[in-house]
């Protein structure tokens, strides 16, 4: 048994450095360089594109990249976020689904009736939306599996139908408005985290990282497979804390790091744990990368699509709960407009393939801070909502246009 910091001689892997783990942090950087000339370029253009659109509304407008205008992009990008998350779902396995916006306003709708109509709890209010979704998902997936309905149709009539169901529930009102002493509106405009105790998450996050490398590289070793030095463990876990805590410090200068924000970030964080470490996860790759190898494997397909279905729709129910609190009211207009296709948008600018099996949950938070970085930098500027639609879509096309070429590479370089 070697070392955490010493390399095993007889790490089955090595054989094939496609295989092989990264382990010092000269072969990281070697490593990183040849995936990218191979295709593999991960979040590496959006970051790229995330620090240009950046420095072009910073230079246009001081206010840009202030901690205020910060805060306030952090809590607008978290209901398209979490839609966006439940898309990277559907893109996993292939598929699509354009009503993750009328299922968020039906959503929305649902928690409004049974909160201020009916006078009932918060916590059965926000249940009752949920279920609503998460059974959306499952319609869709029995609809997909069994008659054989394309998900672009399925959704898109979904889309339809219950843009239909939200304006009867709201029977003509315009809006039905959430008490602004509740819960959920607290939580979405004025709750904050303290400031003592976003640095302990910050902390936390980092010896998270930290730990969970250090586990993962001992089990490698303990499998004779290479793994990560404990020298890279702790200079990525050194440099995620400091960027944590220059960003906590920095938000720290108004209003702070909002609950909103810290609970779309820990959604994200689970939804990666499920892709990466789960069964379930390998299994959405699998099907979404060859659905037929994966039957012959003895994954249960059907059960993954629906499972994706449910997921994606119940995280669109969850999105249009916190679109609604964040407004403090659900209107005919919840989850209509741009809402679709910022969602899709976020979650292929971010790094989801629309090809299936590649994908990722921080894809949902990259894409997302590109929208709305956009939308807030030409709001600041005073221009026409037209540019923003005129700008994402150009650098959606060229988010796509990258995946194509990317994937084209990575198959010609033997990295599927």
């Amino acid at each position: 048994m070697t070392s955490l910091g010493t390399p095993a001689a007889t790490a089955t892997d090595l054989q094939d450095e496609r295989l092989a783990t990264p382990q010092g942090i000269t072969d990281n950087v070697r490593a990183a360089i040849r995936r990218v000339r191979d295709g593999d370029l991960g979040s590496l253009p959006v970051i790229g594109g995330i620090v240009v659109i950046w420095t072009i509304f910073q230079s246009l407008n001081a206010t840009f990249l202030s901690s205020t205008n910060l805060v306030n992009l952090s809590f607008d990008m978290v209901p398209v976020g979490v839609l966006a998350l439940g898309i990277v779902c559907v893109l996993m396995v292939g598929q699509i689904d354009l009503s993750v916006g009328s299922v968020s306003g039906v959503s929305a709708a649902i928690t409004a009736v049974v909160m201020v109509k009916h006078e009932q709890p918060m916590v059965l209010a926000v249940l009752a939306a949920v279920a609503a979704g998460c059974l959306i998902g499952w319609v869709y997936g029995q609809v997909f599996n069994r008659v054989g309905v394309p998900s672009f149709v399925v959704t898109l009539g979904g889309l339809l139908a219950f843009l239909g169901v939200q304006l009867w529930l709201l029977r003509g009102q315009n809006a039905i408005n959430l008490p602004y002493d509740s819960t959920l509106v607290r939580f979405a405009q004025l709750w904050f985290v303290p400031h003592w105790l976003a640095y302990a998450l910050a902390v936390a996050a980092a010896g998270g990282f930290l730990a969970t490398g250090w586990v993962r590289a001992r089990t490698r070793r303990r499998a004779e497979l290479s793994s990560s030095s404990l020298q890279w463990l702790v200079t990525q876990s050194l440099l995620l804390l400091a960027a944590l805590l220059f960003a906590v410090s920095y938000l720290n200068r108004t209003r702070g790091v909002a609950w909103m924000f810290v609970f779309f970030v820990a959604l994200v964080l689970v939804m990666n744990y499920v892709f990466t470490r789960t069964k379930f996860g390998r299994s959405l790759c699998a099907v979404g990368g060859n659905a037929e190898a994966s039957r012959r494997a003895g994954i249960d397909v059907r059960g993954v699509y629906t499972a994706a279905f449910v997921l994606c729709s119940g995280l669109a129910a969850t999105g249009g709960i916190l679109a609604a609190s964040r407004l403090a009211a659900a209107n005919q207009s919840t989850g209509t407009g741009d809402v679709n296709l910022n969602a899709i948008a976020a979650a292929v600018i971010g790094g989801t393939s629309l090809f299936g099996g590649r994908g990722s949950t921080f894809a949902a938070l990259l894409g997302v801070l590109v929208i709305q970085s956009i939308s807030s930098g030409l709001t600041l500027l005073n221009l026409d909502s037209s540019y923003r639609f005129v700008i994402t879509g150009a650098v959606l096309l060229i988010a796509v246009g990258l995946d194509s070429v990317a994937r084209r590479s990575r198959q010609a370089h033997g990295r599927g």
